[in-house]
């Protein structure tokens, strides 16, 4: 196949201007990434070593959502296994920017995005999900299980000016509660699977937080039917999408010709960009057997995740690109995408290794940055399909608005503050934290309040359909953890290159004395201070 036009000289363009007006838009779509599959039985969880950076090089707004490379995990489901009405569920969180952050920056933040069946309930930590506080839908989704890590209402922010570092995160079950005949008193069973956050970070290493079970089970409460084919018991698929999923860059655009905010990728000293690294799933054993012995009273588990129980993918190049510029309400079959291969290659530099070569003659650089092109001429490809090809950017486009437009913050209305419930006789309160308030100033300019409740005590357990005592014994197994498995070792097998982004300074907690086994931090507040 012959490839796409690599760029539109403008010589060869009418030099009278065009007089049309010009729209806004936006890019969207999704960047590839092609692994070779796994045996299904690698189906208790997944890790990644994904890169951060600064995608746009200034915040376009509260319009601006995108993620960077990540994956969705759905249950493990045969054919003869699937409901037969639709039940879209997962863990799809990741790094990136959606409408609903509050405190925004250049630099990522991470959200763990469970997603319970047909986005009835979404957790993106603890205490940030869908709904409000009078009818919550996931804000106590996530229990906090780390005394080290301060999770913000806002999600996990990074270190700002992370530019191309690897941040490492997955998920495996971890058998923390026990299983439950009946939920929320109804005649359906609850799984014990626990899915938990690992990070492995520059400056923390381990589990994090965990989706309790009751966040998928409730579901069954209304559709039985669903009884084990949800997170709570039911294993991963461990053959997941890798994309980038973008929903919104913004653009504008006239009748022939389109520009597009700078975007940016990382790039190394040899030119090239890895996105992605080390993509492994698991056994379910990889964890779940020795920490299951350990709470019966058997050896402590040291939590290394077995090397016999873990598949590392391997990647392929291609994959390639349908990102699209297209004014609003432009319908799905009408999108025109934009010639990604004229200017990136994706390649795998070593098997378990993903990223992009770039053409330097239609790209820039910007410091560790590599900048895409910004502007485009309508053309068509070799099929005869409609299609953005890049302008050369040394002559600049025959449109002078184009070039005249400024990409810029938006004037918005002031962040409001995150908040939690105050009421007195709210789960919040009682029985309530055990110390506190205490305040950390993060990189992105917020103020987060935060206190120390006892494990079994937190909001999210409060609502994790178990009686005091259920409560009690997951107390019990988490001093286990906490005494343990300390933030000083590696829990996912270490990247075999770059260098691993940190998690913002002032989230690194140090517990009050006294407080250091059974103990965690919960975010009640995140606001801009006057």
């Amino acid at each position: 196949m012959k490839p796409l036009l690599a760029f539109v000289s403008l010589a060869a363009l009418p030099s009278l201007l065009w007089s049309v007006d010009i729209t806004e838009g936006e890019m969207a779509g999704y960047l590839f990434a092609p692994a070779e599959k796994v045996p299904e039985e690698f189906n208790g969880g997944f890790s990644l070593y994904a890169a951060a950076w600064p995608l746009v090089g200034t915040y376009p707004g509260h319009r601006f959502q995108t993620g960077l490379c990540g994956t969705w995990m759905h249950p493990q489901w045969s054919e003869a296994e699937k409901p037969k009405e639709k039940c879209y569920t997962d863990i799809e969180g990741g790094l990136g920017w959606w409408r609903d952050t509050h405190f925004p920056t250049i630099t990522p933040k991470f959200i763990m995005g469970g997603v319970g069946p047909n986005f009835s309930v979404i957790a993106n930590g603890p205490g940030y999900g869908a709904g409000t506080w009078e009818k919550p839908r996931g804000q106590y989704g996530v229990a906090q299980l780390s005394p080290w890590l301060l999770m913000p209402l806002d999600g996990l922010n990074l270190k700002q000016g992370t530019s191309g570092e690897l941040f490492g995160y997955g998920y495996l079950p971890l058998p923390l509660t026990n299983k439950k005949s009946t939920t929320a008193g109804k005649n359906v069973p609850t799984g014990n699977q626990c899915w938990t956050l690992f990070l492995s970070t520059g400056n923390f290493k381990g589990p994090v937080a965990f989706f309790t079970p009751f966040f998928w089970s409730q579901a069954l409460i209304e559709h039985p039917e669903w009884t084990g084919k949800l997170l709570d018991s039911c294993p991963a698929g461990p053959n997941k999408p890798i994309q980038m999923e973008t929903q919104h860059v913004p653009a504008i655009l006239t009748d022939k010709q389109a520009r597009v905010a700078p975007t940016r990728f990382p790039i190394g000293a040899d030119g090239t960009s890895t996105v992605l690294h080390r993509l492994t799933a698991y056994k379910k054993e990889a964890l779940w057997e020795d920490v299951q012995r350990w709470f019966e009273g058997g050896a402590a588990a040291d939590g290394k995740i077995k090397p016999e129980a873990a598949a590392i993918h391997t990647f392929r190049s291609g994959g390639g690109s349908n990102w699209s510029i297209y004014p609003p309400g432009t319908k799905r079959d009408d999108k025109t995408p934009l010639a990604w291969n004229a200017f990136a290659t994706s390649f795998t530099p070593n098997p378990i290794t993903f990223g992009y070569q770039w053409n330097a003659q239609l790209t820039g650089r910007e410091g560790s940055l590599v900048v895409l092109p910004e502007y485009f001429q309508l053309g068509t490809n070799p099929r005869g399909k409609p299609l953005w090809q890049v302008m050369d950017a040394k002559q600049g486009p025959a449109d002078a608005k184009l070039t005249q437009h400024r990409f810029e913050t938006p004037q918005e209305k002031p962040q409001e503050a995150r908040t939690t419930p105050e009421d007195a006789n709210s789960c919040w309160k009682k029985p309530g934290p055990v110390a506190g308030p205490f305040k950390a100033q993060l990189g992105d300019g917020s103020t987060v309040t935060y206190y120390w409740y006892r494990f079994a005590d937190q909001p999210a357990m409060l609502n994790a359909d178990l009686t005091p005592e259920e409560r009690e014994q997951v107390q019990q197994r988490v001093e286990k953890l906490h005494r343990a498995w300390t933030k000083d070792r590696a829990y996912l097998t270490p990247p075999d290159l770059g260098t691993l982004a940190s998690i913002d300074p002032a989230l690194i907690l140090t517990p009050p004395p006294g407080l250091e086994i059974g103990y965690v931090p919960i975010a009640t507040r995140q606001e801009l201070e006057k």
